[in-house]
C-alpha cells in the first residue's frame, strides 16, 4: 500500500484548481454521482456515487498498469487507503478500480470542508481542487449521499 504523505504545512494549505478541471455534481431521485476532470469528456480522475440517505459511497478511478490496486486519498492531512477491485476497460489501459466507503470517513468529511481531495501512490500525489464558487457541489453530493 502506499504510504501516506507527511502532513506538512504545504501539504496543509490549500492547494490551487487545475485550470478547466473542476468536481461535477449530478443527480436524479435515486442517486447522485460527483466527478473530477475535465468538462464534457472522458478525462476523469476519480468517480464517486452514491444512493440518496445511503451514507454509503462507490468510487472509481482509471488505473495503469504498474499502479498499486487501491485508492489511497488524503485531504487536509486526513487519509484512507481503500482496497478496490479492478475491472477492465476499452477507455483506460489499466482499467478501473472500484471500491466503496461511508461518507463519514474523516477524508471525506475533510474533503466537504476544505474543497479538495488527493490522490496518492508511490510516486505521485495528484490533487483534486474545487474551482472558485464550485465547492457547493460537493456538499450537495454530501447532502445527498445522507
Amino acid at each position: 500500500m502506499p504510504k501516506a504523505p507527511a502532513a506538512s504545512d504545504a501539504a496543509l494549505s490549500a492547494p490551487q484548481p487545475i485550470a478547466d478541471h473542476d468536481w461535477f455534481f449530478d443527480s436524479d431521485q435515486e442517486q447522485a454521482g460527483l466527478v473530477y476532470g475535465l468538462a464534457d469528456s472522458d478525462d476523469i480522475w476519480l468517480s464517486l456515487t452514491c444512493r440518496g440517505g445511503s451514507g454509503t459511497l462507490q468510487m472509481s478511478q482509471p488505473v495503469t498498469p504498474s499502479q498499486p490496486r487501491v485508492i489511497a486519498l488524503e485531504s487536509g492531512g486526513d487519509t484512507e487507503t481503500y482496497r478496490t477491485a479492478t475491472e477492465a476497460s476499452e477507455m483506460y489501459e489499466g482499467g478501473i478500480m472500484t471500491a466503496s466507503a461511508r461518507t463519514s470517513d474523516p477524508v471525506f468529511q475533510r474533503f466537504r470542508r476544505v474543497g479538495w481531495l488527493a490522490h496518492y501512490g508511490p510516486d505521485h500525489r495528484t490533487v483534486m481542487v474545487a474551482q472558485p464558487g464550485s465547492a457547493s457541489r460537493i456538499e450537495a453530493f454530501f447532502v445527498f449521499c445522507g
